[in-house]
């Protein structure tokens, strides 16, 4: 991501000579506040990164941040503040955040981050023309890390002959992940019990499902409805004694028994990672 967003900067502002003391405005789309310690994480290691590029934030550039804070549909509003801000440059901090900035300006550079599948999700052509003004990095090692997924779990949990996934379907990844998912159920003949989940009132719904199917895990596909709630997807894990598979480290860290996923994007790219509670 700051890779990008430093070429971005460099790129356009280069024809501009640099002018002496314009301060550039980046504006920042992304669902958690500084207060979560991921995205407090995220926000120090794009800031660090950048004044390394020579880029020190209240010198050559401010930021503009917005947050959706779990409210998913402010998104295509927020995007809208920063576009009338006129800022040089958006950072959109996941796939809706990103569908929303492309929907809010053709015009202003975007940087996609924490994207799965842009290609299926709209957000670009493809991963080598991405054409229009979104650019970035598609986050994730590619549909096929849900059979690793599956895997893990297999080896924790070896009697689990059935295993709960829960989901929400609206994700543009959802179809390819499936098929991923269902191809690694088959090799290892475990049955998927498929639970849709869309807003919080769903998630009591589903576990009382996986309760009464007497499912022996729960693989939980990544989606930012479910890292918005991923603090009460664990307790629920918990509380029917299920163990569980989780795609980041963040429902490990909240007292989850065990994550695999792409570390963030770093020069040498994003290489799977697994995570697990002792």
């Amino acid at each position: 991501m700051v890779a990008v967003t430093g070429g971005l900067l460099a790129a356009p502002f280069a024809v501009e000579a640099q002018q002496a003391g314009k301060v550039y405005r980046i504006g920042v789309l992304a669902n958690a506040p500084p207060t979560n310690p991921e995205a407090s994480r995220n926000l120090e290691a794009f800031r660090r990164a950048l004044r390394e590029r020579g880029w020190v934030e209240g010198q050559s550039f401010v930021t503009e941040y917005r947050w959706a804070e779990g409210q998913l549909e402010r998104f295509p509003s927020l995007a809208t503040e920063l576009v009338s801000l006129k800022v040089d440059l958006i950072v959109a901090g996941n796939p809706t955040a990103a569908r929303a900035a492309k929907q809010a300006t053709s015009t202003i550079p975007i940087v996609m981050v924490y994207v799965i599948d842009p290609v299926g999700g709209g957000i670009v052509a493809s991963l080598a023309r991405p054409g229009g003004n979104v650019t970035g990095v598609a986050f994730g090692a590619g549909p096929e890390i849900v059979g690793k997924y599956l895997n893990l779990l297999r080896e924790a949990v070896p009697k689990a002959s059935r295993v709960a996934v829960l989901m929400n379907p609206d994700s543009p990844s959802s179809p390819v992940l499936l098929r991923e998912m269902q191809a690694a159920a088959q090799a290892l003949a475990v049955t998927l019990q498929l639970l849709e989940v869309r807003k919080a009132d769903d998630l009591d719904a589903a576990f009382a499902a996986m309760t009464r199917e007497r499912d022996g895990a729960l693989l939980v596909l990544p989606h930012l409805f479910i890292f918005v709630h991923a603090r009460r997807i664990v307790d629920l894990a918990a509380r029917s004694r299920l163990p569980a598979m989780y795609p980041s480290r963040d429902f490990v860290e909240a007292g989850g028994l065990m994550a695999y996923a792409a570390k963030p994007p770093t020069c040498s790219g994003a290489l799977p990672t697994s995570w697990t509670r002792s």
